[in-house]
């Protein structure tokens, strides 16, 4: 395997900020309620940093996505295996890969979530994900988790995944379909229920195309298995009656039209 050019945890959150994000206009000055933020704005990461790790709080479906993302990913097949997860966030994958095996890398501009993601056993890489600074075939698995429909050109982010991925590793993503239904349960409805994403968080222009998605894929070596995702209808309603305490688990569907998990191996 190459070597990846990989900062230490203690120097990579101040690494300078990419010229332009990829996954929308850089943070505004001073920090201002979400919904006061154009709609993919990356500022909105910052003004919601303590949503993180708060229990039953406005990122509580990205945990349950994130362990349902991990439960793709198998115990790392040799020693210093390495894990890069595109777009980590706070590191909410961090709690379900942790005994497998590998070297944690978490890629993504927000600094204030990569010193969460950081206190969570990730190293942090402070990049844009358009530009990765990992060389090729650097990384077992590559995990790109609810990052693909924030960034405005899906076909250099789906290169740059391929590229640092080595031959017989493993692409985990799972991200939101190009659907006119898509755009009403993840928006229209979803922001406005709590457990759902924040309000403005999506920009639903930016949506994927799924067939676009696998042939990009395949065009990297990659071929890419589709299946669909969604809560479970009954533990949700329980969660919202309890308060919003616990978790949700998400389960498999046919339908890939809303919410979907990519699965493929390079060749």
């Amino acid at each position: 395997m190459s070597t990846a050019r990989m900062p230490s945890a203690s120097t990579s959150t101040g690494a300078s900020p990419a010229a332009s994000t990829s996954a929308g206009a850089a943070p505004a000055a001073g920090a201002a309620p979400a919904g006061a933020r154009p709609r993919n704005d990356i500022g909105q990461y910052d003004d919601l940093s303590d949503e993180w790790w708060r229990p039953g709080g406005q990122f509580a479906m990205l945990h349950w996505i994130a362990r349902a993302r991990a439960a793709l990913i198998p115990p790392a097949g040799r020693p210093g295996a390495v894990l890069a997860d595109l777009g980590c966030g706070g590191g909410l994958l961090a709690p379900h890969v942790a005994g497998k095996g590998y070297r944690h890398v978490g890629v993504d501009l927000v600094s204030s979530a990569l010193r969460q993601a950081r206190d969570h056993g990730v190293t942090p890489l402070r990049a844009d994900v358009s530009r990765l600074p990992l060389a090729d075939g650097a990384a077992d698995v590559v995990s790109a988790g609810e990052i693909l429909e924030h960034v405005r050109d899906v076909s250099t982010v789906v290169a740059e995944a391929c590229r640092v991925l080595r031959p017989g590793g493993l692409l985990v993503l799972d991200t939101l379909a190009d659907t006119a239904l898509a755009r009403f349960v993840a928006v229209t409805v979803g922001e406005r229920l709590p457990g759902g994403a924040p309000p403005g968080i999506h920009d639903p222009a930016l949506f994927v195309n799924r067939r676009l998605l696998r042939d990009l894929c395949e065009r990297h070596g990659v071929r890419l298995e589709l299946r669909g995702l969604r809560p479970s209808v009954v533990r949700m309603a329980r969660w919202l009656a309890s308060g919003r305490r616990g978790s949700v688990p998400m389960v498999p569907t046919r339908s890939t039209a809303v919410l979907f998990q990519g699965r493929g191996v390079k060749l």
